[in-house]
């Protein structure tokens, strides 16, 4: 007689079921719900810039765009006529676009380019060089990231004054093109963390202070400084109130002022408010590619440079 016994690998294998949690229930249900009341004011914008104008008060709470239509886009770009806006509900004014883009990109990259150079180097003696009352002076620094810039724009705008640089480039970019406390405070942490060893041994190969800084350091700090130069660019772009107190002419007058020039325009009742959200977004457009394809960079460097 034959005795088959069963094994416990022969029994079908039960996979044990998840328990529900309602704690990780409730974090993505805030998560999400967050994320939609962020994202939500865009898409408001959006829904304003797909509109006309004349339409806009006959719905004002529906979700979809009202009496749909690209006209704003095209006022923006300038592509379409003044008698066209008017049709559409827009005030008649004009924004010259391109020309004010134009200002936006070379006051936000001469601010860029000024600072993380002239930054980096100071962070660079903060980080790496011994010199006397080095640590208060950085301790200086570090106390100026706790005065408002309201507080320094009248002095700053006399000084742009006294020197004859009022509605030019260089009289808006002046006041951080050299360096702000936030940026030497950031590569700093990153030059801190960098081997000794490596600037010994470029030392016994002859290298003084500024070849190392230049051939050694610098190429070793590509993604902090890349990094700052994203958050600079961002910042300046976004810049308002200093602009508008020294770039008064067409010539110096950057996007976001333009955007405010263009909705007090309005001879004839409320603002152009599709033309106004179209114009916002397409300016917007720009920097939310650039942060977007860096984000993850951005997050990274700045994790690690608050950790030294």
């Amino acid at each position: 007689m034959t005795t088959i016994v069963a094994t416990a690998t022969d029994a079908p294998v039960r996979r044990s079921k998840k328990k529900f949690s309602w704690g990780k229930f409730a974090a993505w249900f805030f998560m999400i719900a967050f994320l939609i009341l962020s994202l939500f004011p865009f898409y408001w914008m959006l829904r304003t810039a797909l509109s006309t104008t004349r339409s806009l008060p006959s719905d004002p709470s529906s979700l979809l765009p009202v009496d749909f239509t690209f006209g704003a886009f095209k006022r923006v770009l300038g592509l379409s006529t003044q008698e066209q806006a008017i049709a559409e509900g827009g005030s008649g004014a004009s924004v010259n676009f391109w020309l004010f883009l134009r200002n936006s990109v070379i006051y936000s990259t001469v601010v860029t380019v000024g600072q993380v150079f002239f930054s980096s180097m100071a962070a660079y003696a903060f980080a790496r060089l011994r010199w006397p009352g080095r640590n208060i002076v950085f301790g200086i620094f570090l106390g100026a990231l706790l005065v408002p810039p309201i507080f320094t724009s009248l002095p700053n705008f006399i000084f742009i004054k006294d020197l004859g640089l009022l509605n030019t480039f260089a009289g808006m970019a002046l006041p951080t093109f050299f360096m702000t406390p936030f940026a030497i405070f950031f590569l700093r942490q990153f030059f801190l963390g960098i081997n000794h060893e490596i600037e010994e041994s470029a030392s016994l190969d002859g290298a003084g202070k500024w070849r190392t800084f230049f051939k050694i350091i610098l190429p070793m700090s590509t993604a902090p400084i890349t990094t700052l130069g994203i958050l600079t660019f961002i910042t300046a772009w976004n810049d308002y109130f200093w602009p508008l107190l020294v770039g008064n002419t067409d010539q110096t007058r950057v996007l976001t002022v333009a955007l405010g020039v263009f909705r007090s325009q309005t001879p004839a009742g409320a603002p152009d408010w599709a033309g106004l959200m179209a114009a916002t977004l397409v300016a917007a457009t720009p920097v939310l590619i650039l942060f977007f394809m860096f984000a993850r960079r951005i997050i990274d460097s700045i994790g690690y440079s608050g950790s030294k």
